[in-house]
């Protein structure tokens, strides 16, 4: 399955397309891709070995932010990494002092699982943070263990107590499907500590297996290393996704996009903005933008973002149009709410609209198309006849 695309911005002028609804408004995202360590699974732009470039990448942010020549007020901030919960209480103080609107509708901040605090939970909620993403993956300890992280089931619930405690009650559990030495059983263990926790909303990511992590690269080199020969194959992670959708599906967590799961009105509004095609800005390393025409990203990583705000030189790295048209069902038809044609993409797309209609991939009500449960497990092959060409 496709995941979401991290998005970001630089000294660009922002073209703001009409609004539609509350969850079409702008947003920030701000990329952190600074860790403690690096997980095997993970294949973001994101490392330990940064550490001495941290300080300096905080007051690039700073800069970006402060020079951005703001046209709208942003609704919606998300610091996402990396683990940006490791941020020091007065740089994000000042990082997310250079975002107007503040207090926003909704303002999330990613956690690794034993990086909550009671100081750094008050100092969110004190910068504006309402909202907190905990990066668990697995509740099961023998799985997580050998892939770099070390909680325990404990350990989530303690920091789900903390963020309680600080006022910051909206709060969202990543899973991962398909790790290694993961089965149902082990899969019944997580989301039973999902209910157990009462989440009101979760993600539910199957795992990607590419060359950019260290798991994916060993799992295509047929070794061992991270438990890579137990990792279950597409077949068994997909009946492990369909268990996270009944099992949630039982606790009031409705399935509102491919990957994401929430009770009515805990929907994430900042990421509901890249499936609508709402502008965002972006800023830090590896980050992208879109403003209802173009699309641009950063600099890939974080060494060259600071090297360029040393030199005084712009970040952006690329820039191309963007194809809303098409793009409107690549990403639309990720939401369970999916969309509704106009007559112009009706005929432009009837060919493959009526084929997935009569597959059972697609259905039709009152004019929207969406994807059936078998269609969202096929969404790759259902997307492919829709790429911007």
């Amino acid at each position: 399955m496709l995941l979401a695309t991290r998005k970001s911005l630089y000294f660009v002028k922002f073209e703001v397309v009409p609004r539609v609804g509350r969850a079409n408004m702008a947003g920030v995202y701000i990329a952190y891709p600074f860790c403690s360590q690096k997980c095997a699974f993970c294949n973001f732009a994101s490392g330990p070995g940064l550490k001495k470039l941290e300080g300096d990448y905080q007051q690039a942010l700073i800069a970006e932010l402060a020079l951005h020549p703001w046209e709208w007020t942003p609704e919606t901030v998300y610091l996402g990494g990396g683990t940006p919960s490791r941020i020091e209480p007065v740089p994000l103080e000042a990082i997310l002092a250079a975002v107007p609107g503040k207090p926003w509708q909704e303002a999330t901040i990613e956690a690794s699982p034993g990086t909550v605090t009671p100081e750094r939970a008050a100092a969110w909620k004190q910068a504006g943070i309402t909202r907190v993403s905990l990066g668990v993956q697995s509740f099961v300890h023998e799985e997580v263990r050998p892939l770099g992280r070390n909680h325990t089931p404990a350990t989530v619930a303690g920091d789900v107590a903390l963020l309680k405690q600080a006022g910051l009650e909206d709060l969202n559990i990543d899973l991962i499907a398909g790790l290694p030495r993961q089965n149902a059983d082990s899969w019944s263990v997580s989301l039973d500590w999902v209910e157990r926790l009462d989440a009101e909303h979760v993600s539910v990511y199957m795992l990607e297996i590419d060359e950019d992590s260290r798991l994916g690269r060993e799992i295509l080199a047929g070794g061992s290393r991270y438990g890579a020969a137990m990792t279950p194959d597409e077949g068994r992670t997909a009946d492990l996704y369909e268990q996270a959708v009944e099992r949630l599906a039982g606790m009031g967590l409705r399935r509102y996009e491919i990957s994401n799961f929430a009770r009515p009105g805990r929907e994430s509004l900042h990421n509901l903005k890249y499936w609508r095609l709402a502008p965002y800005a972006g800023f830090g390393a590896d980050a992208h933008s879109f403003d209802g025409r173009t699309r641009w990203s950063n600099v890939e990583t974080a060494g060259e973002y600071v090297d360029r705000w040393r030199s005084g030189e712009p970040v952006v790295l690329e820039r191309q149009p963007a194809r809303p048209a098409e793009e409107r069902f690549f990403v639309g038809l990720r939401l369970s709410e999916g969309i509704s044609p106009t007559p112009q993409e009706r005929s432009r797309f009837s060919e493959p609209i009526a084929r997935f209609l009569d597959g059972g991939l697609m259905e039709e009500r009152q004019g929207r198309l969406r994807l059936t449960g078998r269609g969202m497990m096929l969404s790759n092959e259902v997307f492919q006849e829709f790429l911007p060409g």
